[in-house]
């Protein structure tokens, strides 16, 4: 098979403004690059930013990640690709897993899996042995897992870190000296992501006098919780929601520190987008995190659940701004030399390749 043979279709489920939902879209732009025919096949692209739309392959099947409801749209994906098959199906996410194993039945080609966080208690897996070459695992800490708690052989899973743009000649904005600072943090306002711990150090960091913003960017189900919350803690006028997002660059660029309060996290990309553009992240030590978060010199570590202590590593930030500057340009050089988007793209093209070299070639 020649460089130029090779076709991969990017199953994803419904687009939402999520990391995972970022990987898919930076790696249809980029795999061509690599010499790679790409294209996505989603069940929703709403979300899904106009500007990529217009010139991305992403072709919507409504309906496809619905369990009993997507027969329909399975059948037409699978007649629009019978006479022109992929080379291999790279599925996105576990959500749409099982259509993963379905159209790769169907097709007669093989698949890989990318899993981007950590296994929910008693979930369990559904990866075909049949069909599935390889998973891609974000973060040594997702690999761990799924070899410990799924039982997933350690060969059959390649560390591959979510990757990020970042520009070379990229400057903080100047700060006058009446500005405010900003303390945000972006991502799917869910349960898991610690929203909560965020505004407890937000209302300790406001109690102690110190002049500060804090903002929320993203949406969920636990975005109504979040500004009750907010009120109940009397922070609500120092609290800014920005749910109506397509891509989080412009609200991270307003942020002087950005934290990731998560329970749980896989990697975190958003972080990355958030360290690429220099600023200093005050991250829960939890999962893949530690492979990005060096306490004290590519951001700081605060123990999951303790909002004192996400307080007092904000505060010392805000108070030290040579230290936030230094942490911030530290962790922006660790992400541009491990965990670009150029990275990301060379070695899932070259994993693509290795599972296409081991299939058998049918006879003529």
């Amino acid at each position: 098979m020649s460089r130029r043979d090779l076709k991969v279709l990017l199953l994803a489920g419904r687009f939402e403004v999520r990391g995972s939902c970022a990987y898919t879209l930076r790696l249809v732009e980029h795999l061509p690059e690599m010499d790679i025919a790409a294209e996505v096949v989603c069940s929703s692209a709403e979300m899904v930013p106009q500007s990529k739309r217009d010139v991305l392959p992403v072709d919507v099947y409504r309906r496809l990640d619905l369990p009993f409801l997507n027969r329909l749209a399975l059948h037409d994906l699978v007649r629009h690709y019978r006479d022109d098959p992929p080379s291999l199906i790279h599925v996105q996410t576990r959500k749409v897993l099982d259509v993963g194993n379905q159209v790769a039945e169907q097709l007669d080609v093989p698949y890989v899996l990318t899993v981007h966080d950590l296994l929910q208690p008693r979930e369990r897996m559904r990866f075909s042995a049949r069909r599935g070459r390889r998973i891609i695992a974000v973060s040594d800490a997702v690999k761990a897992d799924l070899v410990q708690r799924a039982g997933v052989p350690d060969e059959l899973v390649q560390v591959i870190p979510s990757g990020v743009k970042v520009d070379p000649l990229f400057r903080q904005p100047e700060r006058g000296p009446d500005h405010v600072p900003v303390v945000g943090t972006a991502g799917p306002l869910e349960p898991i992501k610690g929203h909560t711990v965020f505004l407890q150090a937000a209302q300790e960091v406001l109690s102690q006098g110190i002049d500060a913003e804090f903002l929320i960017a993203g949406s969920g189900p636990e975005e109504e919780n979040l500004r009750r919350f907010a009120r109940e803690l009397g922070i609500a006028d120092h609290v800014t929601f920005v749910p109506y997002v397509r891509e989080y660059t412009e609200v991270l660029e307003a942020m002087d520190i950005f934290c990731l309060p998560s329970l749980q996290q896989g990697l975190g990309t958003v972080m990355l987008e958030a360290m690429a553009l220099g600023k200093p992240v005050v991250a829960s030590g939890v999962g893949g995190v530690y492979s990005v978060v060096h306490d004290g010199e590519t951001g700081l570590l605060s123990p999951r659940r303790d909002w004192a202590a996400l307080a007092e590593r904000i505060m010392a930030l805000l108070s030290d701004p040579e230290l936030a500057g230094r942490i911030g340009e530290n962790a922006r050089r660790l992400v541009a030399k491990q965990f670009s988007v150029e990275r990301m793209v060379a070695a899932t093209a070259r994993l693509y390749r290795e599972v296409c070299a081991s299939v058998p070639v049918a006879a003529p």
